[in-house]
C-alpha cells in the first residue's frame, strides 16, 4: 500500500516565488501540495481564475480562494484612513498591512485541513517572512512552517532555471519584477529596488497615464468613512475606493518609492503605486485639521504612528492595537464634509473642505485678518502671563539672547 503524502497548505500568489514552492515542496519534498490565495480585494475574478489555473498546472491536489474585503477594509483600512497611516510620511502600507490579515486566514484554513505544515514562499530578507511566521506560530503552533527561498536562499534566475528545468512555461521576463496588488494599492520590487539610486521604470508599474487634462474629484466623509464620490452615493465603502484608484490611476498618480528599516533591521526599497490610499488620507486629513482641536490631532499623530509601525512589523495581535483603534473610532464622530481634489499628471492637491463641524469659523475670527471673540487688551494680558516662564529663566540665567554668540 502507498503511503500516504504529509499535507502542506502554501500561501499562493501565482508569482515566482511561490510557483517554485509548488514544484519544491511536491517534486522534491514528497508532500501533497494545497494552494490557498487570500484575496483581499486585489484580484479581479479573471485574475483569480488566472492564479488557479496556474496552480493547477504546477501541480497542486487542490487550490482554494479566501475572499477577506470586508474584513480587511473593516479592521485594517478602516483604521488606517482614521489615523491617516503613511509609514514614514510615504507609504500608506498597501501590501504590509494585508499580510497579516492573510497569514490569519491561511492559518485557520490549513486548521480545518489537517495539515502537517504550513509555507510560504518570503525570502530570507523581508519582513514578509517575520509577518508570516509570527501569525503561523502564534496561532498554529501545533502546524510546522516550511519556507522554501528562505532555507535555500535562491535568486529570482537561479528559482527560474529550476522552473525551466522541471518543464515549467511562463513569460519571464514579465517575473522579473515582483508585484503585488491589494486594494489598498500595489507594491512592485525588481532589480532597481535592490539598488539606493536607481528608479523603477516606466513599464513596471500596472498603471500607464492615460489621462494628461486637470480634473477635479470631491471626496464625502461621514464619521470618517467615505460615503461618496463626485457626489455620487457608495453603500460599500471598497467600491467607492475602487472608483478613486480607477480615476486617479488615469492621471498615474500615487506612484513612489518606501525606503525604510525592515523589521529584522537593514535598510529596505520597494516601489508602490497607491493613487487611492494617497488620496483617500491626504483628503481625510485635511479634513480632520479644520474639525480637530490642536491637542485631538497632536495625540492621534502620536498614537497612529505607532499603530502603523505596529501593523507594518506584524504586531496586529497585540492588544495595544484594540486599545488604539478605541481612541481612534473615538476621534472619527465629527469627521464629516466634503473633501475638493485637484488631479494632475503624476500628482493631486488638495482644494479644500466644506463641513458642518468645520473649526475655521470666522464667528470668532479670521485668521491673520480680524479678531471677533476678544479684544487686544485680552491678548496683551493673554502673551505676559504666557510669557512669565520665558521671563524668569532669561532673568534668572542671563543667556545673552540678543547676542550672535550663542
Amino acid at each position: 500500500m502507498q503511503k500516504m503524502k504529509d499535507k502542506v497548505v502554501l500561501a499562493f500568489s501565482g508569482g515566482l516565488d511561490t510557483s517554485f514552492c509548488v514544484k519544491y515542496l511536491s517534486d522534491d519534498k514528497g508532500l501533497e501540495v494545497h494552494s490557498v490565495i487570500v484575496n483581499t480585494g486585489g484580484f479581479t475574478a479573471e485574475e483569480l481564475n488566472d492564479i488557479e489555473e496556474r496552480a493547477l498546472t504546477l501541480g497542486v491536489c487542490s487550490h482554494t480562494v479566501l475572499d477577506v474585503e470586508d474584513e480587511y477594509y473593516k479592521n485594517y483600512i478602516r483604521y488606517m484612513i482614521f489615523g491617516n497611516v503613511l509609514k514614514n510620511s510615504t507609504y500608506p502600507l498597501s501590501v504590509s498591512s494585508e499580510r497579516t490579515l492573510q497569514a490569519m486566514a491561511i492559518a485557520r484554513y490549513a486548521r480545518g485541513t489537517g495539515a502537517k505544515y504550513i509555507a510560504h514562499g518570503s525570502t530570507g530578507a523581508g519582513n514578509d517572512q517575520v509577518r508570516f511566521d509570527l501569525i503561523f506560530m502564534s496561532l498554529v503552533p501545533e502546524i510546522q512552517i516550511i519556507t522554501p527561498i528562505r532555507e535555500l536562499r535562491l535568486s529570482r534566475d537561479a528559482e527560474i532555471e529550476y522552473l525551466k528545468n522541471k518543464g515549467v512555461h511562463a513569460d519571464w521576463k514579465k517575473l522579473e519584477y515582483s508585484i503585488n496588488k491589494g486594494l489598498w494599492g500595489t507594491s512592485i520590487g525588481g532589480k532597481e529596488t535592490l539598488t539606493s539610486n536607481l528608479p523603477l521604470p516606466e513599464t513596471a508599474y500596472p498603471s500607464q497615464i492615460q489621462n494628461f487634462e486637470d480634473e477635479i474629484m470631491t471626496i464625502t466623509f461621514e464619521a470618517g468613512e467615505i460615503t461618496k464620490v463626485n457626489g455620487i452615493a457608495y453603500s460599500q465603502v471598497q467600491a467607492a475606493i475602487r472608483e478613486i484608484e480607477r480615476i486617479a490611476s488615469a492621471h498615474a498618480i500615487g506612484r513612489d518609492m518606501h525606503i525604510g528599516d525592515t523589521i529584522i533591521g537593514i535598510k529596505g526599497r520597494v516601489g508602490f503605486e497607491a493613487a487611492a490610499s494617497l488620496i483617500i488620507i491626504k483628503a481625510h486629513h485635511a479634513l480632520e485639521k479644520h474639525v480637530l482641536t490642536k491637542w485631538q490631532s497632536y495625540w492621534k499623530e502620536q498614537l497612529a504612528n505607532w499603530y502603523g509601525m505596529l501593523l507594518h512589523e506584524g504586531q496586529y495581535l497585540d492588544p495595544v492595537m484594540r486599545n488604539i483603534e478605541k481612541f481612534l473610532d473615538d476621534t472619527q464622530q465629527h469627521i464629516t464634509g466634503e473633501v475638493t481634489i485637484r488631479l494632475k499628471s503624476y500628482h493631486f492637491d488638495i482644494q479644500g473642505i466644506s463641513s458642518n463641524f468645520d473649526l475655521m469659523n470666522s464667528g470668532f475670527g479670521t485668521y491673520g485678518e480680524m479678531n471677533s471673540g476678544w479684544t487686544g487688551d485680552d491678548v496683551k494680558g493673554f502673551t505676559k502671563i504666557l510669557g512669565n516662564q520665558l521671563r524668569i529663566y532669561q532673568s534668572v540665567n542671563d543667556t545673552n539672547a540678543l547676542s550672535d554668540n550663542r
